[in-house]
C-alpha cells in the first residue's frame, strides 16, 4: 500500500529526530549502556567481547529490487527521501512484484562466508527484511517473502547462510526493520497487529536458525513505543541470551551505529559504523566503488575512534557477489593477513584519529597508522608513558623523540607506505592508562555563516571526519556557502554530504580553475546520507553552495572523493 502523505511527514519527522539521536547521543559515564535486561559489567563485556575483538564485518544489502540496480526500500514509490543521483523511483506495484522474478540461482552461502573470511571479516549482517516489506526468509507472518509460491527460487536465504557461518565457525547476525511500508496494518487503528507481526517475525529468526549472535534493527522511523521496543528486546534476550542488539529501535541497548560516517572517537561506549563499498546500499551495476585506500583508511579510522566497520555490499540478482567487489574485499583481506594485529583486538587510542591518521593499542604496544607526513615526520602531542622503543612494523627506518611537549615521528620516505606507515610504539606501561588526546584538525575551512559565530559550529566541523560535529548557521538563513581549501591540487569525482537536518534545496557544488568558480553538480534535496559523482576536475578549493533552504541550514560532514 502507498503511505498517505500524512503518514509520511510524521514518520519522516520521526526518522530525523531518531537519527539525530543515534548520531550525537552523547556516551554515558559506564561502559554498560541501558537494556532490556540486567546484567554487571563483568557480564556485558563478556558478552561483547568478540564483537569488540573483531573490528571488521561484512553487511548485505539484497532483495529483489536488486533486478533494478535502484536502491532497497527507498525507490519503493513515494518512499524516496535524501537519495540523489541513486533515487529514481519505482511504481510501488512494480516494485511489490518484484519477487516473481527474482531468481539468484547462483547464490552459495558457503562462497559469501569464504568471500568475507578472505576479507579479514570476523562476522556478517544480512537484511533478513529491509523497509519494503519483502522477507528473506521462511516467515509465518507473511505471504511477501523469498519462499512463497510465486516465487521462482523458494529457498530460505537466511537459513542457507547462517547453516554457512555456523559451518565455517563464523559469527552470523539478521538485519530487522521494523517499518514495513508493505504492511497495511502499521499506523492504522489496527496498529497492535502490527506489533504483534513484529514480534513474532523477530522470534522466528532467533528460534529457526542456530545461534544469531547479532540482531541489527533498523527503525529510524517511530518510537519505541510503536515497536514495543521494550517487550521485544526482551523476547529477544530470551531466546538468544548472548545476542548483541544494536541502538536503532529507540532503546540505547549495547552500541551505536553511524551511517555513512566514521564515528567520533569514543571509548566509553561501543559502536559500529555502517558504509558502504560503493555509494548505493544494494547492488547498482554503475556504481562508483571506493579505491583500496578509501576502504583501509575507513577502517583503520573506525578502530583508531574505537569503534568497528560493518563494510556493506549490495549483492547481485544472480546471487553473486560483484567480482570487483570480491577483488577489493580481497586486496583489504591481503592488508589484514599482515597488519591485522594492529587492527584485531586493539582498543582506540591514545591518539585521537585526525588527518595525520590513527591510533590503536593493546597492552604496552602503541600502533601509529600514519596516513600524511610533513617532511617525512609527524609532530604529535604529549603522552604520560614513556616510550622504550619504536620500530616499523614491517621493517625501515624511523626515530621518534619524547619529550615534555609532545613527540617527533621520522620515518625514512622511502619506507612510507602509499597507504598507511604503521609505527610500532613500545610504552614502560599499558597504553590505557593514557588519557586520549587529539591534534588540532588543520583543515582550511570557510564558510558565509556560522551560528552565533560559535566555534563549536564553524566551518571546519564539516569536515573533520566526525560524526559528533557539525557545521551550522542562524535561525532564518536561506543562503550560504561552504568552502574547504586543500592543502596541494587535488582530483576530486564526488562528493557525499550528511545534512543534520533537512533543509536544503536545490545546491552547487563547484570548484576553483584557474581563479574563477565552475559548477560541477547540480543538486536538489540533500537529507542525511547524499552521494554523488561528476567529471573529475583538479582544484585547490572546493565549496557547497546552497541556493535555498527552509531554515539555516546545518551539516555533519561533506566528503569530496578523490580520483584515482
Amino acid at each position: 500500500m502507498r503511505i498517505s502523505d500524512t503518514r509520511k511527514a510524521l514518520l519522516h519527522a520521526a526518522s530525523v529526530m531518531l537519527l539525530l539521536v543515534t548520531i550525537v547521543q552523547a556516551a554515558p559515564a559506564a561502559d554498560v549502556p541501558v537494556k532490556s535486561i540486567n546484567e554487571t559489567p563483568a557480564q556485558y563485556q563478556a558478552r561483547i567481547q568478540w564483537w569488540r575483538d573483531a573490528r571488521f564485518g561484512l553487511f548485505m544489502h539484497w532483495g529483489p529490487v536488486s533486478l533494478m540496480g535502484t536502491e532497497i526500500g527507498w525507490s519503493r514509490g513515494g518512499e524516496r527521501r535524501g537519495l540523489g543521483s541513486t533515487g529514481t523511483q519505482i511504481p510501488v506495484d512494480v516494485y511489490d512484484n518484484l519477487y516473481k522474478k527474482f531468481n539468484p540461482v547462483k547464490f552459495n552461502a558457503d562462497e559469501w562466508v569464504a568471500i568475507a573470511k578472505a576479507a579479514g571479516m570476523k562476522y556478517m549482517i544480512l537484511t533478513s527484511r529491509h523497509h519494503d516489506g519483502f522477507s528473506m526468509f521462511d516467515t509465518k507472518a507473511s505471504d511477501y517473502k523469498i519462499t512463497s509460491p510465486e516465487s521462482p527460487f523458494r529457498r530460505d536465504i537466511v537459513k542457507e547462510l547462517a547453516d554457512a557461518c555456523h559451518r565455517a565457525g563464523f559469527k552470523f547476525g539478521v538485519y530487522y526493520s521494523q517499518p514495513d511500508w508493505h504492511n497495511a496494518d502499521a499506523y492504522t487503528d489496527r496498529h497492535a497487529k502490527y506489533q504483534q507481526y513484529l514480534k513474532q517475525q523477530v522470534r522466528e529468526l532467533l528460534t529457526n536458525y542456530g545461534v544469531i549472535d547479532v540482531l541489527w534493527y533498523d527503525g529510524l522511523m517511530g518510537t519505541a513505543e510503536d515497536y514495543d521496543s521494550l517487550a521485544l528486546n526482551k523476547m529477544a534476550r530470551e531466546l538468544q541470551p548472548n545476542i548483541l542488539i544494536n541502538n536503532r529501535n529507540r532503546l540505547p541497548e549495547d552500541f551505536d551505529t553511524p551511517e555513512q560516517t566514521i564515528g567520533v572517537f569514543q571509548n566509553q561506549r561501543p559502536w559500529e559504523s555502517c558504509m558502504t563499498i560503493c555509494n548505493q546500499w544494494a547492488w547498482n551495476p554503475h556504481d562508483t566503488m571506493k579505491s583500496l585506500e578509501q576502504c583501509l583508511q575507513t577502517l583503520i579510522r573506525c578502530a583508531g575512534g574505537d569503534g568497528n566497520l560493518l563494510f556493506n555490499v549490495g549483492p547481485m540478482p544472480t546471487g553473486e557477489i560483484e567480482p570487483r567487489q570480491v577483488e577489493r574485499l580481497k586486496q583489504m583481506g591481503d592488508w589484514l593477513a599482515v597488519n591485522g594485529k594492529t587492527i584485531y583486538g586493539t582498543r582506540g587510542g591514545p591518539y585521537k584519529p585526525g588527518t595525520w591518521g590513527a591510533s590503536t593499542y593493546q597492552g604496552s604496544n602503541v600502533y601509529l597508522h600514519v596516513f600524511k607526513w610533513q617532511d617525512g615526520s609527524i609532530n604529535l602531542p604529549a603522552i604520560s608513558r614513556k616510550i622504550r622503543s619504536a620500530r616499523l612494523l614491517n621493517g625501515g627506518k624511523v626515530r621518534v623523540r619524547q619529550a615534555s611537549k609532545g613527540v617527533s615521528v621520522w620515518v625514512e620516505p622511502a619506507d612510507h607506505d602509499a597507504i598507511d606507515t604503521v609505527v610500532v610504539l613500545k610504552l614502560d606501561g599499558n597504553a590505557a592508562s593514557i588519557i586520549p588526546v587529539g591534534l588540532p584538525s588543520g583543515i582550511k575551512a570557510t564558510a558565509s555563516n556560522v551560528y552565533s559565530n560559535q566555534e563549536d559550529y564553524q566551518a571546519e566541523k564539516a569536515f573533520d571526519g566526525s560524526s559528533g560535529s557539525r557545521w551550522a548557521t542562524d535561525a532564518g538563513v536561506k543562503h550560504a556557502w561552504i568552502e574547504r581549501q586543500f592543502y596541494k591540487p587535488v582530483t576530486i569525482n564526488g562528493v557525499s554530504i550528511g545534512e543534520a537536518i533537512d533543509r536544503i534545496e536545490p545546491f552547487l557544488i563547484q570548484v576553483q580553475v584557474n581563479g574563477k568558480w565552475v559548477t560541477v553538480y547540480r543538486g536538489g534535496t540533500v537529507g542525511p546520507s547524499f552521494s554523488a559523482s561528476f567529471p573529475a576536475v583538479q582544484t585547490n578549493r572546493a565549496r557547497m553552495v546552497i541556493m535555498n533552504a527552509t531554515d539555516g541550514p546545518t551539516i555533519y560532514e561533506i566528503n569530496y572523493q578523490l580520483a584515482q
